[in-house]
């Protein structure tokens, strides 16, 4: 276990029309937050492991039909509580132990096939080092008016179901893991490693092992393939794709949520609180997905283990009174920010839909 250095405690509230504080300042404030627990990673790793087993045996051994699909959707969010498990030990905020680290990520990467080194330059490197930079950042990033019309129409449509509030799954699943996760082509990252190629193969096993067991247990136990299939596999993968897509969606898409295209106005604008969002649920949800949602925190600093996010957040939002983007979760939010972010415009620094026309605030380039 390590201890952080505790430094003097966060100033009092900072208000609005006051500079920010630099980054360096705001993270010797959450100092305390950063210690890293080896026993409380492993178990929390070890639990998500284990129940995710027992439903993945659910969808083979429970006879009826809807008991087979409540197990599979609840197979797909346990991935999605292990990704965020690897997504830490990726950013080596899980434990103190470098090496560990990278073994924890790796075996909690396994169910949603996630090759741990191309995860890590994606996102440590490219989306955390420039988070909502337009031409580098390319998680979810906005086109323009006149790069959504120089598409090709069967593109356009596609953008269109992507932007629609109902195509996270698609999108996850075709420009983030098959594209960039999946043996991708040396165009989307600029350099190849052996380290992709392995990472790449130990997720190609993983799914073919899988597969291969839930048809060895159809045959075993005299049920459909491709129902065993579906329900054990199929069903899960599909569910984690849309519960990533849509989480990160939502983390950087708002209409107070700015976007950049010049770096220099964009490294002003304190982009580790300006582009992100702290999103709460009801009923503890925010806790059942590891407090991913407290995104904010985790932005400033990314060497804060998920297990102490929830603390860092709530200093951030005491100390800097409404500087933090706090939306409180709904679906009817969630469809009209899907109506009003379709596309964004770096003139006017507004978001506009399809056909041009401003859906929220001109913002200045700085705030």
């Amino acid at each position: 276990m390590t201890q952080a250095t505790h430094p003097a405690a966060a100033p009092s509230p900072i208000p609005v029309g006051q500079p920010l504080p630099h980054r360096k300042v705001i993270r010797e404030w959450l100092a305390p937050l950063v210690e890293r627990r080896t026993t409380t990673g492993i178990a929390l790793l070890v639990l998500d492991l284990v129940v995710f087993s027992a439903l993945m045996v659910g969808t083979v051994a429970l006879q009826a039909w809807w008991a087979k699909l409540l197990c599979s959707l609840l197979a797909g969010f346990m991935i999605g509580r292990l990704f965020v498990i690897g997504h830490d030990a990726c950013h080596q905020s899980y434990t103190p132990h470098r090496g560990l680290n990278r073994w924890l990520g790796r075996l909690a990467f396994l169910p949603s096939l996630t090759p741990f080194s191309l995860w890590e330059v994606g996102h440590n490197v490219v989306h955390h080092g420039y988070t909502n930079l337009k031409g580098v950042d390319f998680v979810w990033a906005p086109l323009t008016k006149e790069e959504f019309e120089a598409l090709s129409p069967a593109r356009r449509r596609l953008e269109r179901i992507y932007r629609s509030g109902w195509g996270p799954a698609l999108y996850y699943l075709i420009e983030m893991w098959w594209l960039r996760m999946f043996f991708p082509r040396k165009t989307y990252l600029g350099t190849q490693r052996k380290e992709f190629f392995w990472d790449g193969v130990v997720a190609l096993v993983t799914g073919v092992l899988w597969i291969a067991a839930l048809v060895l247990a159809a045959v075993a136990t005299e049920q459909s393939l491709w129902s065993t299939v579906g329900f054990g596999f199929v069903i899960p993968f599909l569910f984690w794709n849309a519960m990533i897509g849509f989480v990160v969606y939502i983390h950087h898409t708002h209409t107070a949520v700015q976007w950049h295209d010049d770096k220099a106005a964009w490294s002003k604008a304190a982009p580790f609180v300006s582009t992100t969002v702290h999103m709460t649920f009801p009923y503890k949800m925010g806790a059942a997905m590891h407090h991913i949602m407290e995104h904010t925190a985790h932005h400033v600093d990314m060497s804060i283990p998920l297990y102490q996010l929830k603390d860092a957040q709530q200093m951030l939002e005491d100390t800097l009174p409404g500087r933090i983007i706090v939306q409180r979760f709904s679906w009817r939010w969630y469809f009209q920010t899907a109506r009003d972010c379709k596309l964004y415009d770096f003139t006017r620094r507004c978001w506009t839909d399809f056909d041009g026309r401003a859906t929220s605030d001109f913002k200045p380039a700085v705030v």
